[in-house]
């Protein structure tokens, strides 16, 4: 689909104009109307979109994962409020560089009556102090800021102050229909794409929009790549012109990825498997676990998570969770797994008997409520009979039943339960013991009188 002027000639591939510029540059989009993938905040009646269209900017956070067009965005969008647009990068450009923008601002707004866009790429590398200086200028209107960044602002990356005067719009990582348009448009283009030379397979397609993983930036870098291996490979067939278009195949694209680390979503893979073990998938969580360690992750990474999710998800359910994840990071430690595939069988009976155990978050939860009651009401004195050497004292084995009717909370909380068992796997054995020893010592109470 050729977006500029119709009836141009055809470009060469690699003139000395385009060839200084790469693709994904050359293919931004030029207006918001040509944005892929952010409908949510850029189509008609999006809450973005009214703003702009009112003549209004706020300042704002562009918070998506990498590729999304965060950076583009926000070059449109001074445009569509016809404000002075800088570019400043947080790991280049600092406090020193942003006065000479604020000043540049200033006078803009006096002799033009203009504001300012100030883009900030990778606002959350900026430090407290860095952000700080932001504040006046943000707030009295001097700039409008938008900041741009792959960390989530809630987090702590942007500072309370600073993140009070945003607005934070979330863009979304693009779907393999948005990637599709976004190739088709770069191999149409006959401007500033690839000009109708190259045609991709439909193996390769599917491959490319794989690697790139919601990247408009890879697939398009990976596109322009896999375009030259294909006029080689095909060139090297024998003499006479290339016909055209060159059909770019799967091959190509492997050969421009070289790996599948190119597309490797640390975050989006990981969690994927814990939420695939979480929800008793062991398919599902194979797949991840393949895809984390073809990607080139760190193995004893992976089974450490693996032995948090024997806890955290499965716990008392199936209490050989644990050891087992904790063997199966020691085996990786012991025998490797970087170029030694027998660590990976470890890994792979971990991953899949935690998958397929039944699972329980009780014990988690009871913690973290005992200690969310203990940091609202503080702490409360040990029972005297609970202290060392205790006269009063009462040793459970002694007990006829093994299980001393005695106080173990502090005073005024010896009705207080943190613990909930289900009614999965082990656990629910566990749970039948102890609520015949809470029916107990109920019982000797109530014969007590108490």
């Amino acid at each position: 689909m050729a977006r500029r002027a119709a009836g141009t000639a055809p470009s060469p591939l690699f003139t000395p104009s385009l060839h200084l510029r790469p693709l994904a540059d050359r293919m931004r989009p030029g207006s918001l109307d040509e944005v892929v993938g952010q409908a949510a905040l850029l189509g008609p009646g999006a809450p973005l979109r009214r703003l702009v269209e009112g003549g209004r900017l706020p300042s704002c956070i562009l918070w998506g994962p990498p590729g999304s067009g965060k950076t583009t965005i926000g070059r449109l969008l001074a445009e569509a409020v016809g404000a002075r647009f800088e570019a400043l990068n947080s790991t280049t450009d600092g406090v020193a560089t942003l006065r000479g923008v604020v000043e540049a601002a200033r006078s803009a707004a006096a002799l033009e009556g203009r504001p300012t866009v100030v883009l900030l790429d990778e606002v959350h590398r900026y430090s407290k102090a860095q952000q700080d200086a932001l504040l006046p200028h943000v707030e009295a209107g001097t700039i409008v800021l938008v900041g741009a960044t792959t960390e989530p602002p809630i987090a702590g990356a942007i500072t309370p102050p600073l993140l009070s005067r945003l607005r934070v719009f979330r863009l979304q990582p693009l779907g393999e229909a948005d990637l599709a348009t976004i190739a088709t448009r770069a191999l149409d283009d006959v401007e500033l794409g690839l000009a109708g030379e190259y045609a991709l397979e439909e193996a390769a397609a599917r491959q490319l929009i794989g690697y790139a993983s919601g990247d408009a930036r890879r697939l398009l870098g990976l596109l322009e790549t896999a375009a030259v291996l294909a006029e080689r490979r095909v060139a090297d067939l024998g003499p006479g012109p290339v016909p055209r278009p060159v059909q770019i195949e799967a091959a190509d694209v492997a050969r421009a990825a070289q790996s599948p680390m190119l597309g490797y979503d640390r975050s989006g893979v990981v969690s994927a498997l814990i939420k695939s073990v979480r929800g008793s998938d062991p398919d599902a969580a194979l797949w991840w676990l393949a895809t984390a360690l073809e990607s080139g992750e760190d193995p004893r990474y992976l089974a450490r998570r693996l032995v948090i999710s024997a806890s955290e998800d499965v716990g008392n359910a199936e209490p050989a969770g644990l050891p087992l994840a904790v063997a199966a990071l020691a085996a990786v430690e012991k025998i490797g797994a970087e170029t030694n595939d027998e660590g990976l069988y470890a890994l792979a009976q971990a991953a899949v008997f935690l998958a397929a155990s039944p699972k329980s978050a009780a014990a988690g939860r009871a913690f973290f409520a005992a200690r969310d009651e203990l940091r609202a009401h503080g702490p409360r004195p040990v029972p005297g009979h609970l202290r060392p050497a205790a006269r009063t004292y009462r040793n459970p084995h002694d007990a006829p039943d093994g299980a001393a009717d005695q106080a173990y909370l502090p005073r005024g909380m010896t009705s207080r339960r943190f613990w909930e068992p289900t009614d999965a796997g082990a656990e629910a054995r566990l749970g039948q013991l102890h609520r015949g020893r809470l029916d107990a010592r109920s019982e000797a109470r109530r014969r007590r009188g108490e």
